[in-house]
């Protein structure tokens, strides 16, 4: 392979940008040994140093690791026991990173401790909660508490393994091969995933600071989606949050849409106690039209593995009837350790700093990223959208940096609504600021400048 044709920028991102693509592309293959840095420094006449600089990108970047005097080796970008999106978003997992800007994880030092309440189910039940197999799969005490916080009065409720859960039972049961579901774009990488798997034709719609667009919606159902799934706050990657007056208009759109009344409305409320704006629905406005799935992860913790998920009474009946055939329910135990969580005076104080926590990184690295000249809205929950003027060259920047951040790709559908908002040719980085807590200023700078790298 001749370097020096492929190589026009010379210096250490731009080496690191061309190896970059090549590997991406399979043009250099996992597990090559890559060659020497006398021998790239001699092909492209630059000094050691420089290609020793672009060799440190691309491991920060998690596309080679050096081993030694044996040298260096590409390493594989495919997690196999991972669905397509996901591998993307994991690239480059097996490197350390001194600031990471990619997991969409929470910051573990803001979820309340799990030990009273464990500690007061033990005392409480000494262990054991469940005396039938044939039960209810919500415990009523939780069903009181869910149905006192729900943003519109539920039909049924129940509880599943996480969000994820809870949309995939819904969508295996409304949705067959073939069929077409309105999703936002950008919207989560699983969402696409599924919907793949399921054999369904992704129709994707314009997102703005206040979500989902109306015309957008507007648009798409001409083309007879059974299924409208968004994230009503929080939303990932932009950090959005639907208004009341926004999702009056959504609602307006599918009632007056001669399909629209045939249409399930399912919202990922993924972030629930940790966002800034209050729980809106659709289903204050759709009665019997919308399934509500609120997790507890970002909150309260990713291994408790709990949700709530509220569906009109006919679908919530088949949803737990078909759980009864694998998992049955989720843990009663856990049940109460939620209860105990949701009701603990102590607990919601720590979720409530939780909340103002994420509320300052994200207006504080926006700010920063503000004052180099590129562009950024603060948003809400945990991640934000960075609009770049080259992805590629934006993450290579920030990897030499030590930074990982997540490349905005996996987070598009390319079905999308025809729709008059002008898209950007370089891309976005989806930004997570579970792992920020210092150093805003030093962040947001570093954003701002890999944003306008070329």
């Amino acid at each position: 392979m001749d370097l020096a044709e492929l190589v026009t920028d010379r210096t250490p991102a731009g080496i690191a940008a061309t190896l970059a693509r090549l590997i991406r592309s399979g043009e250099i293959a996992a597990d090559e040994r890559m060659p020497t840095v006398r021998d790239v420094a001699a092909q492209l006449r630059v000094s050691p140093g420089t290609v020793s600089g672009a060799w440190h990108a691309l491991a920060e970047a998690g596309l080679v690791r050096t081993r030694g005097r044996a040298g260096t080796f590409v390493l594989s970008q495919r997690s196999t026991w991972l669905p397509p999106r996901y591998r993307d978003l994991a690239a480059g997992d097996q490197v350390p990173y001194r600031i990471d800007l990619s997991s969409g994880t929470p910051d573990p030092q803001l979820l309340p401790p799990l030990g009273v309440a464990f500690a007061r189910l033990a005392r409480r039940t000494q262990g054991a909660t469940t005396s039938s197999y044939l039960g209810p799969a919500l415990i009523a005490p939780l069903e009181r508490r869910l149905r006192a916080d729900w943003p519109f009065v539920p039909e049924a409720l129940t509880v599943v393994d996480g969000a994820m859960d809870g949309l995939s039972r819904v969508l295996e049961l409304r949705v067959s091969l073939g069929s077409r579901v309105a999703v936002e774009n950008p919207s989560f990488p699983p969402f696409y995933d599924l919907l793949d798997h399921l054999g369904a034709q992704t129709l994707g719609v314009d997102v703005d600071e206040h979500g989902m667009r109306p015309d957008g919606l507007a648009r798409v159902l001409d083309d007879g989606p059974g299924v409208v799934l968004l994230q009503p706050r929080a939303h990932n990657p932009t950090g959005a949050s639907l208004t009341a007056a926004r999702a009056a208009e959504l609602a307006d759109v599918l009632r007056r849409h001669p399909r629209g009344r045939d249409v399930l409305v399912v919202e990922d409320d993924h972030s629930g106690s940790i966002c800034q704006a209050p729980d809106v629905s659709l289903g204050t406005h759709l009665p019997g039209q919308v399934v509500h799935v609120r997790s507890f992860s970002k909150s309260h913790g990713p291994d408790l593995r709990i949700a709530a998920m509220s569906a009109p009474a006919d679908l919530m009946r088949d949803v737990v009837a078909r759980r009864m055939l694998g998992p049955g329910w989720t843990s009663r135990m856990l049940q109460e350790v939620l209860l105990e969580l949701l009701t603990d005076s102590t607990v919601r104080e720590s979720v409530a700093q939780a909340r103002s926590a994420y509320a300052l990184r994200q207006r504080e690295v926006s700010r920063a990223v503000r004052a180099t000249g590129a562009e950024l809205r603060a948003g809400d929950g945990i991640n934000m959208w960075l609009p770049v003027t080259d992805e590629r060259a934006a993450t290579v920047h920030l990897a030499a940096l030590g930074i990982r951040c997540a490349p905005g790709a996996p987070f598009t559908t390319s079905v999308t609504s025809t729709t008059s908002t002008p898209k950007r040719p370089g891309g976005h980085l989806r930004i997570s600021l579970g792992q920020v807590r210092h150093g805003y200023e030093e962040v947001g700078t570093a954003l701002g400048v890999a944003a306008q790298q070329r």
